[in-house]
């Protein structure tokens, strides 16, 4: 099977070109590149992500699961930016032509692709070691996407989800000893969280020019918070009795709890900040089912500083996941 009939057989489906808003796509896949027309007024919103074999997903897994997941975790980040999803590309590196792997890929694909409204509009097929690149595309009006540099000192930081699931997913996945006492609701769960995590992009939507800064949690929450204080050149104070945690991940003692909640990643939740002006907003969004919760604030200064009950403290633990460079932010 060459290059161009696979692409017609696994990747030229309906579920997948006409997922997302077709008025959007003047040109799909078949040509040199694909044609998006954007509206007057709005912004673009780029992101790639790529996908490698045991630093992103385990060795073990189905087809399908890994399908989903390649385009959750990269549409994330339009979610992060406050855009809508509009379409995707695909570079797919293959060893070899497996027909069986990639039904159940594209089917995992079609499903993500369905649940993000997003259409499936060109990409690139290979051979050679298995390597997933997906490039999302989104839009935003103009002046209301949310970045990671607008958070000031008396901002509260919030989380749209619960964290720690992600790490507590993919221990269940990689078949790691899990507590007696889960039961099978809260493994299927869990293992959702991870093959499946589900994308806050419409959340995302609520958030333009409502919040004053913001990201996803994908590497883990000091990580992540790092970054946003950063770039926003401002402290951040974290309470972590105010950190919200399942009824899953509950089962594992405290300090597991601790360890995933703030440096496990894979989350995919959103973080940000609320000016207090805006404060009312929470009551509307959690009147809506959004489980939004306030985890600490904004303050001057620089870095992410965690109280656990007894007072501010630097996070000595590992903040979160880095592919190159050790374990520091």
């Amino acid at each position: 099977m060459g290059e161009f009939e696979l692409v017609r057989r696994f990747f030229r489906s309906k579920a997948l070109e006409q997922a997302g808003d077709r008025q959007r796509v003047a040109l799909g896949i078949g040509d040199d590149a694909a044609l998006l027309d954007v509206r007057p007024g709005f912004r673009s919103v780029i992101s790639t992500d790529s996908l490698v074999e045991s630093v992103h997903f385990p060795a073990q897994y189905a087809p399908a699961d890994l399908g989903y997941r390649a385009l959750a975790v990269a549409a994330s980040d339009l979610a992060a930016m406050a855009a809508r999803p509009v379409a995707f590309t695909l570079a797919l590196t293959l060893p070899d032509t497996d027909e069986t792997w990639l039904e159940g890929f594209s089917q995992g694909l079609a499903a993500a692709a369905g649940d993000l409204r997003m259409s499936l509009i060109g990409g690139d097929t290979t051979r050679g070691p298995l390597n997933i690149g997906v490039t999302v595309f989104g839009e935003v009006a103009r002046g209301a996407e949310m970045r990671r540099d607008g958070a000031h000192p008396g901002d509260l930081l919030c989380v749209s989800g619960p964290l720690g699931d992600g790490a507590a997913g993919l221990a269940a996945v990689t078949g790691q000893a899990l507590p007696a006492s889960l039961n099978d609701d809260e493994r299927d769960y869990l293992r959702r969280r991870f093959w499946a995590p589900q994308v806050h992009w419409e959340f995302g939507l609520e958030l333009a020019r409502v919040a004053s800064a913001g990201l996803d949690v994908s590497d883990g929450l000091l990580a992540d918070a790092a970054h946003l204080a950063e770039e926003s050149g401002v402290g951040l104070q974290i309470r972590l009795a105010d950190v919200p945690v399942s009824s899953a991940l509950a089962h594992w003692p405290a300090a597991q709890r601790e360890a995933w909640m703030l440096s496990g990643g894979d989350d995919y939740v959103l973080l940000f900040t609320l000016p207090r002006a805006s404060e009312a907003q929470l009551t509307v969004w959690r009147a809506a089912g959004w489980p939004i919760a306030v985890i600490g604030r904004v303050v001057g200064g620089e870095g992410v500083w965690l109280d656990r009950g007894d007072g501010l403290e630097t996070y000595s633990g590992v903040p979160g996941y880095q592919h190159f460079g050790g374990t520091s932010v």
